[in-house]
């Protein structure tokens, strides 16, 4: 059974910390402490994961004949959280246009809930900046779902095992945005990664920053068994995505 049907993709669960921790981890080691989450299916588990979050993550003092609980300090991340209800249709540029209000009127970041990656996101804001474009997608290079080969005849000269594919670039969902984007998104139906990009594409309005390190989306329970298998073999115990200390 794959564990999207218990939970949202976005709280399964990689090295005992939900997966979009480990995302907003990544932002906040890059500088960044205010997150605005798109809430669809299932979303009031992660409601009740943030609600109880400071209290499941610290040490606690519980007077038993009172329920008086005291909470002690812990080095937990500073984060300012808003959780929005999209509605459990809504296409993703649908999403993306109900967080309007709540994203204010400059540049923003924004991926989805269900890749890692170890992208130097000061780089890409930086690129973002200097070409001066309402949108920036991160282009990676997915890994193969299969081992590589080749051969001599019937000699295998060389095998290696589901390298990153040496052609063709995809969308790996690490944008930065301008405001601006939002006149692009008709409605709640709409698909970011159709109407909307493919406009901002045909314009001129889109580039790509190119990222050539680590990058794996979490699509199915194999994927997540994948990054166990990179956070176990990964020298010191670290996995490649992970670039703070715990």
């Amino acid at each position: 059974m794959e564990e999207t049907t218990l939970r949202p993709k976005p709280m399964v669960e990689i090295g005992g910390r939900p997966l979009l921790w480990h995302i907003m981890m990544h932002y906040y080691q890059g500088g960044l402490s205010e997150f605005v989450v798109a809430l669809g299916y299932k979303g009031d588990y992660i409601k009740r994961y943030f609600t109880e979050y400071a209290s499941l993550a610290s040490d606690l003092t519980v007077r038993t004949r009172s329920g008086a609980v005291t909470r002690h300090d812990s080095p937990l991340p500073d984060w300012t959280v808003d959780l929005v209800d999209t509605g459990l249709k809504s296409g993703t540029g649908g999403r993306i246009k109900r967080l309007r209000e709540w994203l204010g009127a400059g540049t923003f970041m924004l991926t989805w809930g269900d890749g890692l990656s170890d992208i130097d996101l000061h780089a890409l804001l930086a690129f973002h900046r200097a070409h001066g474009r309402a949108a920036t997608v991160t282009a990676v290079r997915p890994p193969a779902r299969f081992g590589h080969m080749e051969f001599e005849g019937n000699l295998v000269r060389s095998f290696t095992e589901k390298p990153q594919t040496s052609e063709g670039w995809i969308n790996g969902a690490f944008f930065v945005c301008e405001p601006g984007i939002f006149d692009y998104i008709q409605d709640d139906m709409t698909q970011w990664e159709r109407e909307p990009m493919e406009t901002l594409a045909a314009t001129g309005s889109l580039v790509a920053y190119q990222h050539h390190g680590f990058w794996q989306c979490m699509d199915t329970l194999r994927d997540k068994r994948r990054s166990g298998r990179t956070a176990r073999e990964d020298l010191g115990m670290r996995a490649t995505w992970k670039i703070w200390k715990d």
